[in-house]
């Protein structure tokens, strides 16, 4: 990513954080990170479209925490939940920049299926290895965490919507993990 491009995304983040989704205009971003808006439109389709490019820099941070830190559980069900109880704290510490995003992605746009299709590619590499399986990875294992992040990403929307709180999204990924892995072992 170039350094406009940086610049547009870092202020997309900032934008969402003090405002969430709304306060994220295309022209407010251009203003704010000091480009043309011809700029911001040479370089992303849409609001959504940096909102995920500011995710996947998320995303990237996220690996980086994930990977230096040893999830707590003698279980890949206690991890997976460690994992995603993590995800979950993470993002509702910037609770409105969290709703933007997954406002972003449930948006439903078919040009931004890559962005989540690489979100949801980094976050099942994370998945398996939270999980520590000792052997080749089967096609069920991949069913099994898209069905995961599902109920997460489903969970999230109800948290987004404010029909529960984070310790809610964890307990209904406990019960799911309890349920799916155990019936997988």
């Amino acid at each position: 990513m170039d350094e406009r491009s940086k610049r547009i995304v870092n202020t997309a983040i900032e934008l969402a954080e003090s405002g969430g989704y709304d306060a994220v205009r295309l022209r407010d971003v251009a203003m704010h990170a000091n480009v043309a808006l011809g700029t911001v439109y040479k370089r992303f389709k849409s609001k959504e479209d940096i909102l995920l490019a500011a995710l996947e820099r998320e995303a990237s941070a996220f690996t980086d925490v994930f990977n230096s830190t040893q999830l707590p559980g003698d279980t890949a069900e206690e991890r997976v939940v460690s994992f995603f109880a993590m995800a979950t704290r993470m993002l509702c510490m910037r609770a409105k920049f969290a709703r933007a995003v997954l406002k972003a992605m449930a948006s439903g746009d078919p040009e931004l299926t890559q962005k989540i299709s690489k979100f949801q590619a980094t976050i099942s590499n994370l998945l398996h290895g939270a999980m520590n399986l000792d052997r080749e990875l089967t096609a069920a294992d991949y069913q099994l965490s898209e069905l995961l992040q599902s109920i997460w990403f489903a969970a999230m929307v109800g948290w987004m919507g404010e029909l529960h709180d984070a310790d809610a999204v964890i307990d209904q990924i406990r019960f799911a993990a309890h349920r799916l892995l155990h019936e997988a072992s």
